[in-house]
């Protein structure tokens, strides 16, 4: 075999270890599945207790078997299934999968069991889906293995489906059916001890019999081999995704602006945006977006008509369309004129087309002619309420008549005309998808358009810039060993100018006098912070004074500083910290955080002391490529400020992603930040004003 999992996906025989005379029980349902679907090879039971089994002799252990095993399948108690593991390693047998629970989802006994089992697959060079799944499915002809124990048999189309849930492997398989939606390959990965999503990810990226991959998730295993693996899948075939989990309780409270805007799901959301995975919500939207990619071709843009006959569900379609950034442009003055010489003279000739209620196949199939060679559009969506006196099959044959041919992307709403209706599976069969409400299409045709967008990006391109790490490690190091986590103030701008991220200098005094002394040689306006004692969020504690323009101002910011925090013999002597005010720049916000999960995870944002109110922030996984750093700063809701607003020059855009870029650099060399801060960051159209003018750095033990 050429893969280490074609044993798994597409073995010459198997073997079903605790397959059972009893109906009703696993081992019984998977064997007879795996007959009823006409398995293309040898199947072997394995029961001590049963000669034989579903009318096929069966053998008291694995060893007795007297072909070569590929596949087993193991059903049996979990005490047992770490013997017989090792049985089919001496058997020679390449793959198991272990529907058989106990494992590590049921605890620390579970996990140890769970690693011992593993130790066995690595020893005897096997390859392993569970233990806790639901099976394996290969729907192709020359294979045609059903190795699962649910009730329905998939379809065959070309969809590979990796689920982490059997049950919910077994309802999508279910609702595929109904859906009209086939699959190549099925995989319930269950504890995925030794082959995870990544590796089926992998494998279905060169399978000829695979054109689109969905998967149901709850955790990732390794996110940077996903990543990877991810980014080059989608490049040829879509993946769709739901990922459960989105609100989980109890996330770690956060000591920056950007751990406390990361919230439980972005690291998620900036996995999949890289990689140009489409994430959906729920599993309808799985199967929304599934039927259109399986059954129509891809739309070239987001360009949609809507044609209907009645004017609700056609207003419903458009605020639905508009809302998720789809486009609806009017009607052209020839498709108009084509369209009066056959459509009552009640209808709008406007996009969304309203047929008015009387209209029937014949206007559906005449519109549909002419749209269909409009140019303006991309996709065509037909809204049909039936009417009593409009026969809904006729409607439906018309439709299709009319766009059978068509390379414009064709998704129907059928709404009201119910479960059993013979045009919507007349439309089914002959692949066209059907939605119940416009809302679903329109979420569908956004999904779909974002994926075009990231497959038009230029991939992009790691940086790397001349620095001075060794002065990095020496602040760090210095933090560590005084026992301090938080690095702020002049060793922070240190750190930023180490990595050539521009920043405003501080200069400091410990006196009121000394203060105007300073600000005089730096230039006023000034800003005054405290300094001393460490505080970490100087502006919430109320330790920091902007926009002074006087000397009398300076020593009376100096005086109200000192009174706020006083003095200890802990701290030492009260100081301020100075700065020349930058004015005329728009403050943004920088910074990292750790995902559990993911590792460091970049920010940039609208900043100053609104960021957490705003939260107009974008997220992306480390490390950053150029593209990746232009994207995150296009990407925010204030992006036209930067690029000019109402009169306003435009900021050095080029700035700020050189900054998110050497501010990866710095995060990818350094494994000791727990979160960092550059807050503001100023952005001005001129690049010698653009300037980080605070940051904090919270570190934590790690080896230099």
């Amino acid at each position: 075999m050429r893969h280490q999992l074609d044993p798994i996906f597409r073995p010459k025989s198997v073997a079903v270890i605790g397959a059972s005379t009893r109906k009703g029980t696993i081992g019984r349902e998977t064997l007879h599945n795996i007959l009823v679907a006409e398995f293309n090879g040898k199947v072997f039971p394995v029961n001590p207790k049963a000669p034989v089994i579903h009318s096929i002799k069966a053998y008291s252990t694995i060893l007795d078997v007297p072909d070569a095993v590929d596949l087993a399948i193991v059903i049996i108690p979990k005490e047992f299934v770490i013997d017989v593991a090792r049985q089919c390693g001496e058997k020679g047998v390449k793959g198991l999968v272990v529907m058989s629970a106990g494992f590590s989802e049921v605890g620390p006994e579970g996990k140890r069991r769970e690693t011992k089992l593993l130790e066995v697959i690595h020893e005897y060079g096997m390859r392993m889906i569970g233990p806790n799944c639901f099976g394996v499915v290969n729907t192709n002809p020359e294979v045609s293995l059903n190795a699962t124990f649910g009730k329905t048999f998939a379809k065959q189309g070309r969809i590979g489906f990796i689920t982490q849930s059997g049950a919910m492997g077994e309802a999508i398989i279910n609702q595929a059916k109904e859906t009209g939606i086939g699959f190549s390959f099925v995989a319930s990965i269950g504890n995925k001890a030794d082959i995870s999503s990544n590796d089926i990810l992998d494998y279905l990226k060169d399978d000829p019999d695979t054109d689109i991959i969905l998967m149901y998730l709850e955790n990732f295993g390794n996110p940077l081999n996903f990543t990877r693996i991810a980014r080059e899948v989608s490049r040829n075939k879509p993946i769709v995704a739901v990922k459960s989990g989105r609100t989980k309780l109890g996330a770690k409270a956060a000591s920056s602006h950007t751990g406390a805007l990361a919230g439980l799901d972005v690291g998620v959301d900036a996995l999949f945006e890289q990689t140009g995975v489409m994430r959906v919500d729920t599993v309808e939207e799985l199967f929304d977006v599934a039927a259109a990619l399986s059954m129509q071709p891809i739309p070239k843009g987001n360009r949609v008509a809507v044609v209907t006959n009645a004017g609700g569900p056609g207003i419903l379609a458009t605020d639905a369309l508009i809302n998720n950034g789809m486009e609806m442009p009017a009607l052209s003055p020839s498709t108009v004129s084509k369209l009066k010489g056959f459509i009552s003279s009640e209808a709008s000739f406007s996009n969304p087309l309203d047929l008015v209620a009387g209209a029937g196949g014949d206007e559906f199939r005449l519109t549909l002619d002419t749209l269909k060679n409009d140019k303006r559009y991309d996709s065509i969506i037909p809204i049909f309420v039936p009417p009593v006196t409009i026969d809904q099959l006729d409607v439906a044959r018309n439709i299709y008549e009319s766009v059978k041919d068509s390379r414009k992307t064709i998704l129907a709403c059928f709404m009201g005309a119910g479960e059993s209706s013979e045009g919507i599976e007349f439309l089914k069969d002959h692949n066209i998808p059907v939605y119940i409400f416009p809302e679903a299409i329109a979420k569908t045709l956004a999904a779909i358009s974002n994926h075009n967008k990231w497959l038009a990006r230029p991939r992009g391109k790691l940086k790397n810039f001349k620095v001075n790490s060794d002065l990095v490690r020496q602040l760090i190091k210095s933090a560590l060993d005084s026992g301090r986590r938080a690095v702020v103030g002049e060793d922070a701008i240190e750190i930023l100018g180490a990595y050539g991220i521009p920043a405003a200098g501080y200069r400091y005094a410990f006196s009121a006098k000394e203060a105007v002394t300073v600000a005089n040689k730096i230039g006023y306006p000034v800003v005054m912070k405290i300094n001393t004692p460490p505080i970490l969020h100087k502006t919430e504690f109320g330790g920091v004074m902007v926009d002074l323009r006087t000397d009398k101002e300076v020593r009376d910011a100096f005086t109200e500083l000192k009174k706020r925090v006083g003095t200890t013999e802990k701290t030492g002597r009260f100081s301020v910290a100075m700065q020349r005010m930058i004015s005329g720049g728009i403050e943004t916000v920088m910074g990292m955080t750790i995902d559990p999960s993911f590792g460091p995870l970049i920010m940039f944002g609208l900043g100053g002391i609104y960021v957490e109110v705003m939260k107009d922030v974008s997220f992306k996984i480390n490390p950053l490529t150029d593209a990746n750093a232009r994207e995150m700063i296009e990407s925010i809701r204030s992006y036209p400020l930067l690029t000019g607003f109402r009169g306003a020059p435009p900021v050095d855009l080029g700035t700020l992603q050189e900054t998110l870029l050497r501010l990866s650099q710095l995060v990818s060399d350094f494994d000791c930040f727990a979160e960092i801060d550059i807050n503001p960051f100023i952005a001005s159209p001129d690049r010698g004003l653009c300037k980080a003018v605070d940051a904090r750095f919270i570190i934590k033990e790690c080896v230099l």
